[in-house]
């Protein structure tokens, strides 16, 4: 189930028409089974007072610490007692369409495959350690399991009003990047961070990158690197709030006023921002970033 390429425009053979896959996880190799124990252990050594509470109750909730890859079953059965959430796995990307759909109904689509020996420290598609490891310990959160739901039910009238740009960049920077005002500090609890060794420590140690206050408008205007390290991460004061606003806004006029006006590039400052900790940009100089 090594990593080659899982971005697919329709189901593979065998795979249900909601795109769903046997785990397959008897057929895990002990080699692969090996480098979960390593991103695992390299991780779980790291993010302790760098991890949000929640995410660390999660991992913890959810026995994620035995060894092997978990089987989605039995961590379904954990998970699913906790918040009512159950993984599923699916053999790369889906459809929009299809992942919308699976997390308004507390299902989260996981690939079942992993990244190769060699491939520890960057894979560009999500494999069983970033969705597992990276995801799911936020799943066993009541409020932040909530906020997961709306967003799936926010994708399908996304796409009625041609959006998905902008609640596409709401998921990067709260889901995948997201940072959260902790009372020690500044926390981790996206994702795509927590599952990185180096940016679980860019992300709260490099003086490089802005750090400004969550804004619901700011962040859907706001683009985004996939290939490299954030240069912007949006800071919530608690998950209660990322529901709220998620809840209580209406998107179809958001959508239409973020339509008429232009984005905001990677780094930028606005004079509305609330800066938390103004960057020194001195990485992105140093990789000659451009605006996307």
């Amino acid at each position: 189930m090594a990593a080659e390429t899982h971005v697919l425009d329709r189901p593979p053979e065998g795979a249900a028409a909601d795109w769903t896959i046997p785990q397959g996880w008897d057929s895990y190799t002990p080699e692969e089974h090996a480098t979960w124990d390593t991103l695992f252990a390299r991780q779980t050594k790291l993010l302790p007072g760098r991890a949000s509470d929640a995410y660390l109750k999660g991992l913890q909730a959810l026995r994620l610490s035995e060894a092997g890859i978990p089987n989605f079953e039995d961590l379904s059965e954990r998970l699913t007692k906790l918040t009512g959430w159950s993984v599923v796995a699916v053999p790369g990307l889906v459809p929009d369409e299809v992942f919308f759909d699976h997390m308004a109904n507390r299902r989260f689509v996981a690939g079942n495959f992993i990244r190769r020996p060699d491939q520890l420290d960057y894979l560009q598609e999500p494999d069983v350690f970033h969705d597992v490891f990276g995801h799911v310990p936020m799943l066993a959160d009541p409020v932040f399991a909530d906020y997961l739901e709306a967003y799936g039910r926010g994708g399908v009238r996304a796409m009625q009003h041609d959006a998905l740009k902008y609640l596409g960049r709401l998921y990067w920077y709260t889901v995948e990047f997201g940072l959260i005002a902790e009372p020690d500090g500044l926390r981790i609890y996206g994702s795509g961070i927590a599952s990185s060794y180096a940016e679980s420590q860019f992300a709260l140690d490099d003086p490089s990158p802005h750090r400004l206050a969550f804004d619901m408008k700011r962040v859907m205007q706001t683009e985004y690197r996939i290939d490299d390290f954030q240069q912007n991460y949006f800071v919530i004061p608690s998950f209660d709030e990322l529901l709220r606003q998620t809840v209580e806004t209406d998107f179809a006029p958001l959508y239409e006023e973020l339509k008429r006006q232009p984005d905001v590039p990677v780094a930028t400052i606005l004079p509305g921002d609330t800066v938390i900790a103004r960057g020194t940009q001195e990485y992105a100089r140093s990789k000659a970033f451009t605006s996307l």
